[in-house]
């Protein structure tokens, strides 16, 4: 039965809490027959209509103002484990379910650090690691079958049967109807190796293309003012011995816990910038160290990379944003990058209080919108505790990258304008607004942020 929380003046955050929801009803569904019940009462249950899980998209994809939200985080049962799939209801932890999977010694195909990453999202929103050699990296790739609901209370499975409707739905964010449960390919667990080397900018450009030729994953860590690179590498190996967990363990409370709450203490308690950025430039320097020096080992698994952050986020907590490039362009791309934050902090005096990152996603055309759709591709993502001049500093950073070409994420790219998106997805945007009217005529699912986004339906959201 589900739980319906119906006042004025509710307010629903993200994770970061920086983006906020005001719907007029919350409905926490506990089964499929919740949602049904939802699509079948407008009245009640006013458009917009959007589903949440964890809620850690940084943009306003799933804000739902004056309308409902239906929150599918009750909904966490693990169906059933195969040989080679998983399926799972909307509302199970992607590392929750990675974990029921180690135990048959089976893993997930890409196995991001955000552990709180819910299944509905996974299969039909813009979620990332870098490639495995030879796989996709983004998540959405491996679901072979959706179940949803349709904005008139009808049950729809879209499986590779329809191959063009299977590549629309892992691109609709909600938008074509209320996902509640998902199937994903997932392959024998592997032995993987994890190593790490650092760069300077003129290295790192002259050396990319050998480092491409390793066929290995390729996680990148960016230091602007510091004017290096650091790589981590990844493979599959044969193993030898006993997996060791401790480099992950390391680096993930690093990630989660220490680099972001230093982040926080340094911005807030260290005022006068020269000192509070010297403090950041030093502490980057010790992550550096600690990469090559303490998380590397011969022997690891790759569901522990998988981090489980706190239900609510505290001082630790942090934010970020995506872009990706061409891998031809991306050396070019990078200094120019690293150029435009140092004028950006001269002229604003902003500047990211954490590090950047990177990945290299290789080519996938799996879902209509794919960062790496048309090639192979490197990203851009800066990452931040979101302290006052984050939002200004991702607004220049926007117009930077749309102007190079870069290509962002509807669910984590903030701030990105409808013309930005329109020069990045082309007619596959169009394509999808099709899709789109068809199945949603009443714009029952469409809320402000993605009606911006589709020029044809900039004026259709509902009142509510």
């Amino acid at each position: 039965m589900q739980e319906t929380i119906d006042r004025s003046g509710i307010e629903v955050r993200n994770w970061g809490g920086d983006v906020v929801s005001h719907p007029q009803v919350v409905v926490k569904a506990r089964g499929v027959e919740d949602i049904v019940a939802v699509m079948n009462d407008p009245e009640k249950y006013p458009a917009p209509v959007r589903a949440v899980g964890s809620n850690h998209s940084t943009t306003r994809c799933a804000t739902a103002d004056g309308g409902t939200i239906v929150d599918v985080s009750g909904m966490t049962d693990i169906v059933e484990i195969g040989e080679d799939y998983v399926t799972a209801q909307a509302g199970a932890l992607y590392i929750d379910v990675a974990k029921q999977l180690q135990e048959k010694n089976l893993q997930f195909y890409v196995n991001v650090e955000l552990g709180n990453l819910t299944i509905g999202s996974a299969c039909c929103g813009g979620t990332k690691d870098a490639s495995m050699p030879g796989e996709f990296g983004q998540v959405c790739s491996y679901a072979d079958s959706i179940k949803l609901v349709t904005p008139d209370g009808k049950l729809l499975e879209v499986t590779q049967d329809d191959g063009e409707l299977l590549e629309i739905m892992r691109s609709s964010y909600g938008l074509l109807g209320i996902v509640y449960e998902a199937t994903f390919r997932v392959k024998p667990l592997q032995a993987m190796s994890v190593h790490h080397s650092t760069y300077s900018i003129d290295e790192f450009e002259r050396s990319l293309p050998e480092l491409i030729a390793r066929d290995e994953s390729m996680m990148l860590y960016l230091y602007p003012f510091l004017n290096k690179i650091t790589v981590e590498y990844r493979k599959y190996v044969e193993p030898k011995g006993s997996p060791s967990s401790r480099p992950w363990r390391l680096r993930n409370w690093v990630w989660k816990t220490a680099a972001p709450t230093f982040g926080y203490l340094a911005t807030r308690f260290v005022p006068w910038k020269p000192l509070r950025y010297f403090l950041v430039n030093r502490f980057n320097r010790f992550i550096q160290i600690a990469l090559k020096k303490m998380i590397s080992s011969d022997y690891t698994l790759a569901t522990d990379q998988l981090i489980r952050y706190p239900h609510k986020s505290g001082r630790s907590r942090y934010t970020f944003s995506i872009w990706a490039f061409p891998e031809a362009e991306y050396t070019r791309v990078l200094r120019e990058y690293f150029a435009f934050c140092k004028q950006h902090y001269k002229e604003s005096g902003y500047r990211c209080d954490l590090l950047n990152v990177g990945y290299r996603i290789l080519s996938d055309s799996s879902s209509l919108f794919s960062y790496s759709y048309d090639g192979d591709v490197m990203t851009i993502d800066p990452v931040s505790t979101g302290a006052k001049g984050w939002d200004e500093f991702l607004q220049a950073y926007n117009r930077f990258c749309s102007e190079l070409g870069g290509v962002p994420l509807f669910n984590q790219t903030k701030w990105i304008e409808p013309a930005q998106a329109t020069k990045a997805f082309g007619a596959n945007l169009e394509k999808f607004s099709e899709y789109r009217r068809r199945y949603d005529p009443s714009n029952r699912l469409l809320n402000d942020y993605f009606a911006g986004m589709f020029e044809q339906d900039r004026s259709a959201v509902p009142a509510g």
